[in-house]
């Protein structure tokens, strides 16, 4: 009998794409939570000292504290006009480069925001929230190796930062280097034991690690701290799958499938109705994947094995079975070339 083991790559990349989805949205939480709008002007630090005396300094602290009342006022362009007439007077004002690049961010303009998130650290490199937010732009833009640099600039100054913890370890996991994310996701995990992000995002790390027992640990925790996600029942149910608990795991998967259906899901539970010997209800979850999105091929090479082994098992007689079968796994092929076993299957019964 051929076995229902080909979509195991495929549900890698999309475990790794979950996870990093998921803390990504909790990168966008932080982004509310650490600062909604521009900060209040503040006396002049060092950095934001004038070389063209107190005059000129007043003038610009002037402009922040217009920029300010237009900010409230929800008048962002006329608060963007004042902190570029303060940057103009001094070049040297973090206030005015953090507000502005405030203003971007909450308008999800993230190229414009890190310009100005850069600027700031630039002139008071030991400035949290510059450091800290110019990595969350990086993130956001996908540029997940300068964000590194910029969340660890962070750390520096605030090792204990909860956020700046959970993203570096989200940018660790999403460049696969799974062992440095690792200690960040403990510490996240250690500053808030009661924040389901950050356990779903410590067992997504443990799963690539390959320590599913510890992953499944952190997702049952997640679960009873945050709402029961697709995100979260498809990690949970592949570290199941990989501790041979398929029980477990088509449990999980049929919650998963009545709130928060999708072709992964129907797929991974056709998957485990599979490996139950429960074989008509693996073909029916295929094919309900396959209703959902006809190109995706996992739920292509799971429908199309089970059909051949339909064939197999009613003694090779029904002909139209295995061309339907290999016609499906051609497809897959066609789909997604890199798949050596599925590739062996063809040239063994598509003769």
């Amino acid at each position: 009998m051929l076995t229902v083991s080909t979509s195991a790559r495929a549900f890698r990349q999309l475990v790794a794409g979950v996870a990093a989805g998921a803390v990504l949205a909790s990168v966008m939480l932080a982004g509310c939570n650490k600062g909604g709008s521009a900060k209040p002007a503040e006396p002049a630090t060092t950095a934001e000292s004038s070389t063209s005396g107190p005059t000129r300094l007043t003038e610009a602290l002037t402009h922040i504290a217009t920029a300010e009342d237009a900010v409230r006022a929800n008048d962002k362009e006329k608060a963007l006009i004042e902190f570029q007439r303060a940057i103009e007077i001094n070049p040297n004002l973090t206030t005015a480069y953090m507000g502005m690049a405030d203003i971007y961010r909450m308008d999800r303009d993230y190229e414009k925001a890190e310009l100005r998130y850069a600027q700031a650290a630039r002139v008071e490199p030991k400035n949290f929230d510059a450091q800290f937010y110019h990595g969350l732009m990086l993130h956001l833009l996908e540029r997940v190796t300068e964000a590194i640099q910029s969340y660890l600039r962070a750390l520096t100054i605030r090792p204990d930062d909860f956020q700046a913890n959970l993203n570096l370890a989200t940018a660790y996991y999403q460049i696969e280097e799974n062992a440095q994310a690792l200690s960040y996701a403990r510490k996240a995990v250690a500053l808030d034991k009661d924040d389901g992000s950050a356990r779903l995002n410590l067992g997504a790390i443990y799963a690539a690690l390959g320590r599913h027992q510890d992953a499944v640990n952190e997702y049952q925790q997640a679960a009873e701290l945050m709402p029961l996600t697709g995100e979260l029942l498809l990690n949970l149910a592949e570290s199941l799958a990989n501790l041979s608990r398929f029980d477990e795991m088509a449990n999980a998967l049929e919650q998963a499938a009545k709130t928060h259906p999708s072709a992964a899901v129907f797929e991974r539970l056709g998957f485990a109705r599979f490996r139950l010997k429960d074989y008509a209800a693996a073909s029916t979850n295929f094919q309900k994947s396959l209703d959902i999105d006809a190109d995706y091929f996992p739920a292509l090479n799971g429908l199309g094995v089970s059909t051949l082994n339909d064939w197999i098992g009613g003694d090779r007689q029904d002909g139209s079975l295995k061309e339907r079968g290999v016609a499906m796994l051609r497809r897959s092929l066609q789909l997604e070339p890199d798949q050596p076993q599925i590739r062996e299957i063809v040239t063994r019964y598509g003769r």
